[in-house]
């Protein structure tokens, strides 16, 4: 027997397809963009404002020119991150308002805390890239946060990015901050330096900012997240295959406007759909049912040839537990195994993305590890098989001691943070709970942590930009 998660049958992906190309076709996705609509009309596009309706030729021609692999520029090189087929790329948590200690404790979060999650990517061996949004911090004024978190990423880590994508303005100072390291707009066009995450607002729309950063972002050949999460209940259908049905007519509308923006343009196709507890009315995205349709989205991007995007160590829980562990370790063995190629809250979620949690970001990276190895395939050779050795040794024989055990036994996974101690050896060292021992771990990272080199003109011409900006915002009627 295979695996026993389902996998679709051509005629089930068929199925859900046929249903999203007569959604699109016949209900439309409304664009509240002049800009975007008018680039469907002049693309011939039937456009009724606010809404465009897309055939199937149409999808079919826009998925044509999406690569199935790109390779994301970072400012070490030896960061550049490859995302696509075979590859994929671990990121941290996003969009928390708040920070939680290992019991759960919560406070607002701070922009000294973005900078402490800058930190933890560069010294992490198992992100590999850098996020946004970490942490939403409440000590900076909303309309020029993005200025602070994007020049933190570019100084406290080296290693690549995404772009500040909640709101236009904090996506044309992404651009043009990037390309004052990447030596001016011309060459960002010429390679992908920063991926933007942009969310359709379910149902069936986008927001003119999340339009128009898909315009603006495209033609200048940056990478694009384009994402939904629909709440089953609410923003869509309670039916899984109806809300895939939906949820893929969506994402296929942002991925067609995005080429027609920049042919070519590399995207990923991604969904956080999760049920909403009804109960509660939150987003349960520990769910069993959010793991089926992470399943079910990266099987459909599959299905178009285009790299996917779904959730990480996802979790309900508000503290570092069992829960925690449980649902974020289904959530993400289930992406990782199952052939997601960017996995964002890869580590420190907690509470349906109200909270992050250092400890937690410690604990998933132990998971990350794990996994990692889990995936490692076993080089299977007469050498290593290595039937002589075993006939040598017989019935009677102990291989502790042998040649072949000294050999190989370092290639074995030793953890980072779990504990192989016997009981008596652990007690010996303190009892220490892996929450406990997360903290100890957090600290010995923030106390190693070196500060990349940038050069000192560069940086400085950074700081004034984000200065400048930030009081010409501050002095504007800013919406957003």
């Amino acid at each position: 027997m295979g695996d026993r998660m389902q996998v679709f049958s051509r005629d089930e992906i068929k199925l859900i397809h046929d249903a999203s190309m007569e959604i699109l076709s016949e209900t439309g996705v409304k664009f509240n963009s002049e800009e975007a609509l008018n680039l469907f009309r002049d693309s011939g596009f039937k456009v009724a404002n606010p809404r465009v309706f897309i055939t199937e030729q149409e999808v079919m021609r826009a998925l044509e020119t999406v690569p199935t692999r790109f390779v994301v520029r970072a400012r070490n090189p030896q960061h550049d991150a490859a995302i696509g087929e075979d590859d994929f790329v671990f990121l941290p948590t996003a969009g928390a308002p708040n920070v939680s200690n290992a019991d759960g404790i919560r406070r607002p979060a701070t922009m000294e805390d973005y900078h402490t999650c800058c930190k933890l990517v560069q010294t992490s061996d198992q992100l590999d890239m850098n996020g946004y949004l970490m942490v939403q911090p409440g000590d900076v004024p909303s309309q020029v946060a993005h200025l602070e978190m994007m020049l933190a990423n570019l100084t406290l880590c080296d290693k690549a990015f995404l772009a500040s994508s909640n709101f236009r303005q904090a996506a044309v100072d992404s651009v043009e901050m990037a390309a004052m390291v990447w030596g001016g707009v011309d060459e960002l066009k010429k390679q992908p330096v920063m991926p933007a995450v942009v969310h359709a607002a379910s149902p069936l729309k986008y927001s003119p900012e999340m339009a128009e950063i898909i315009i603006d972002l495209a033609r200048l050949n940056q990478p694009l997240v384009i994402t939904d999460m629909v709440l089953a209940g609410t923003s869509g259908p309670v039916s899984l295959p109806g809300l895939l049905a939906m949820a893929n007519a969506e994402i296929l509308s942002g991925i067609v406007l995005a080429q027609l923006a920049g042919p070519g343009t590399p995207v990923v196709y991604g969904s956080v759909s999760a049920p909403l507890d009804m109960r509660t009315v939150v987003s349960a995205v520990g769910a069993p049912e959010a793991v089926v349709l992470a399943s079910a989205i990266i099987q459909l991007a599959r299905y178009y040839r285009i790299p996917c995007r779904t959730g990480g160590m996802l979790t309900n829980s508000h503290c570092l537990d069992s829960q925690a562990a449980a649902e974020g370790t289904l959530m993400m063995s289930t992406a990782v195994r199952s052939g997601a190629n960017f996995i964002l809250h890869a580590c420190g979620q907690l509470g349906s993305y109200i909270s992050m949690s250092f400890e937690k970001w410690i604990l998933d990276e132990e998971v990350c590890r794990t996994l990692r190895r889990i995936l490692t395939a076993m080089n299977i050779n007469v050498e290593s098989i290595d039937v002589a050795t075993i006939k040598s040794m017989g019935s009677d024989g102990n291989y502790l001691t042998h040649l072949t055990t000294f050999k190989h036994c370092r290639s074995l996974y030793q953890p980072h943070l779990f504990t192989r101690d016997d009981y008596r050896k652990w007690e010996a060292k303190g009892a220490h709970c892996v929450a406990e021992k997360t903290q100890r771990m957090l600290a010995d990272r923030l106390a190693a942590y070196v500060k990349p080199p940038m050069d000192a003109q560069l940086e400085a011409a950074l700081g004034e930009y984000v200065t400048r900006q930030k009081k010409r915002l501050m002095e504007k009627k800013f919406v957003f």
